[in-house]
């Protein structure tokens, strides 16, 4: 499932468009304010972003500015009342990749919203491909040569989301918070476990590898 969070201090906005994401397929989360989205990227991980430049406590240039600090490929989408050129010529410097203007068309929003993670690979077939090595997100099922590879849910998920984000480096904590649970007493080795059993299990796949990123976590790196 593709996660996408929304910033928006229009109650009423918020809810229309995360209504209409998840009804398209998506999971979509609502945040009022700065401080609740940074609670929410801190516990989950997701895929993009729709922000309102202005917000409770902070804007959104300030937002945008934050998270391409700590993550430089998640898709950045603003939408705003401001339709004046240095607000958009302000926004994109900050490293956003869209700018939608106020009142926005929930239907061009998700066509936007697809085009941004067809470049940022994440496909919404929820199908990926690595060499002779195939998941399917929808069957969670994997196939290397056409032969099924048997995998558990949690095996399944942390290479589906590795291999989402080819070179990004996923720390343990958000592997654990994710697919553990925040609430979670497992040790954070239990990853290191089950990168173990993903890298013997796949070991025939000949398009990538899982890097061990010292101190921090994991990475597929394509070959």
């Amino acid at each position: 499932m593709i996660h996408i969070l929304v910033l928006e201090d229009d109650v009423k906005l918020n809810q229309i468009v995360c209504t209409y994401l998840n009804d398209s397929g998506f999971l979509a989360k609502g945040c009022l304010n700065a401080g609740e989205a940074y609670d929410e990227m801190y516990n989950s991980l997701y895929d993009l972003i729709i922000s309102d430049i202005m917000m409770p406590e902070t804007d959104g240039f300030e937002f945008a500015r934050t998270i391409r600090q700590v993550n430089k490929s998640i898709p950045i989408l603003f939408m705003s009342a401001r339709d004046d050129l240095p607000s958009k010529q302000k926004g994109f410097r900050l490293g956003i990749d869209d700018y939608m203007v106020k009142p926005i068309e929930l239907d061009e929003l998700l066509l936007r919203v697809k085009a941004l993670l067809r470049r940022a690979n994440i496909e919404t077939e929820r199908k990926i491909t690595a060499g002779n090595l195939v998941l399917d997100a929808d069957a969670m099922s994997a196939e290397i040569d056409g032969a099924e590879v048997s995998l558990t849910t949690r095996e399944f998920n942390i290479i589906y989301k590795l291999l989402s984000y080819p070179k990004k480096t996923f720390s343990r904590a958000q592997l654990m918070d994710e697919f553990w649970g925040v609430e979670s007493d497992t040790s954070l080795r239990a990853v290191d476990v089950y990168v173990t059993k993903l890298r013997d299990k796949l070991s025939a796949c000949d398009g990538f590898q899982i890097v061990t990123v010292r101190g921090l976590g994991y990475k597929a790196v394509l070959r």
